[in-house]
């Protein structure tokens, strides 16, 4: 997945700081050629092939082809050992550029071994060599921990671009999960109701129907809107922008208790909810009355409502068993709302759904 905070990783900027570092090879050639003589041509001619593994090491490791690469690493630092007698303190600049391609895989306590032992070599080996008349490699071993230091902190931006691009696809994948999970869910409550109304409705009209009654009409057509109603719900879940609110769920669920023969308890304003609870409330309303139509062969139900709570109690056979994704799906609600739900049987007989958003 390529990325705006990725772009070091992929492509030409890659190689920007790779052909950076050939400047080393040439200064170290810049110190080779006043010596003259074979000394300078077998120098030269050493960088040289110095110069074209680290270029097939820069590849390799654009392409992770790790064999290679190592091959070419371990190459680099023998050459770098060949040029010592005829480059002497000034083959350090090569050591800059083997210690830098270390610093892109070294982390931590190795990394600073790494720096500071390649450091320190540069300063005391050059006045150790006698024949070489030289002092200690100030301006290498600056070079040497400079550039490496400013690799490390490369790789440590390119690792954590290529985190953060890892997470953001993470995000998106869970995003794009929860979603679906929302229209899953809202699905299965809109069309649980709206089906259960529409089966109800056409028990009835048919019933009525048999029996020559005028409102056997009035049934279909209700019927008819109950499913125009539903193609706008699944719409509406699938867009995200369905609402539901507890009046319109208890005006629906009076008239499917209605049509199923249930005495409806049912409260007529709803005002004394907490505007903030009014929507989730709604939906416990309708997967509640759904259930009591769908399963619990009741002859009343009852709606309580508080401030914080509401409650459907039937005085049916009991609610679903096992509990189906109905009830799943609103303890999701629930809890992500940060309130509490209770569901089970009660005694003599029947069922409570009571949801409580007070301290749990």
């Amino acid at each position: 997945m390529e990325d705006n905070a990725d772009r070091w990783v992929l492509g030409w900027r890659r190689f920007v700081l790779d052909a950076g570092m050939l400047v080393y090879p040439a200064v170290t050639v810049a110190g080779l050629v006043p010596r003259g003589g074979t000394t300078a041509v077998v120098g030269c001619a050493l960088v040289a092939l110095f110069s074209c593994c680290y270029v097939v090491a820069a590849i390799a490791a654009d392409r992770l082809a790790l064999r290679v690469f190592w091959w070419s690493l371990g190459a680099q630092a023998v050459l770098f050992l060949a040029v010592l007698p005829f480059a002497q303190a000034d083959a350090f600049f090569l050591a800059a550029v083997v210690v830098a391609f270390l610093m892109r895989l070294l982390r931590g306590r190795a990394a600073v071994l790494v720096l500071l032992g390649a450091g320190l070599a540069a300063i005391v080996v050059p006045p150790a060599v006698p024949s070489w008349h030289s002092g200690p490699g100030w301006s290498q071993a600056i070079a040497l921990v400079f550039t490496a230091l400013m690799v490390y902190a490369f790789s440590e931006a390119v690792r954590t671009n290529r985190a953060l691009v890892e997470a953001r696809a993470e995000v998106q994948r869970l995003a794009a999960e929860a979603e679906r999970t929302r229209i899953a869910r809202d699905l299965h409550d809109l069309l649980g109701h709206s089906l259960t109304a529409i089966t109800v409705k056409s028990n009835l009209a048919r019933r009525l129907g048999e029996t020559g009654s005028d409102r056997a009409f009035e049934e279909i057509g209700e019927v008819e809107r109950l499913s125009r109603q539903a193609l706008a719900d699944v719409r509406a879940a699938v867009s995200g922008s369905n609402q539901v609110t507890l009046a319109g769920e208890l005006a629906r669920g009076r008239e499917l208790l209605r049509a199923s023969g249930v005495t409806a308890v049912l409260p007529t304003a709803t005002d004394v909810v907490d505007g903030a609870h009014q929507e989730l409330f709604g939906w416990v309303v309708r997967e509640g009355l759904t259930n009591v139509a769908r399963h619990a062969r009741a002859t009343s139900c009852t709606v309580t409502l508080s401030a914080s709570e509401v409650e459907v109690r039937d005085d049916g056979v009991g609610g679903p068993r096992p509990a189906g994704n109905g009830l799943h799906g609103l303890r999701a609600r629930v809890a992500e709302a940060g309130g509490r739900m209770e569901a089970g049987p009660v005694l003599p007989r029947g069922w409570r759904l009571c949801v409580s958003m007070g301290e749990l």
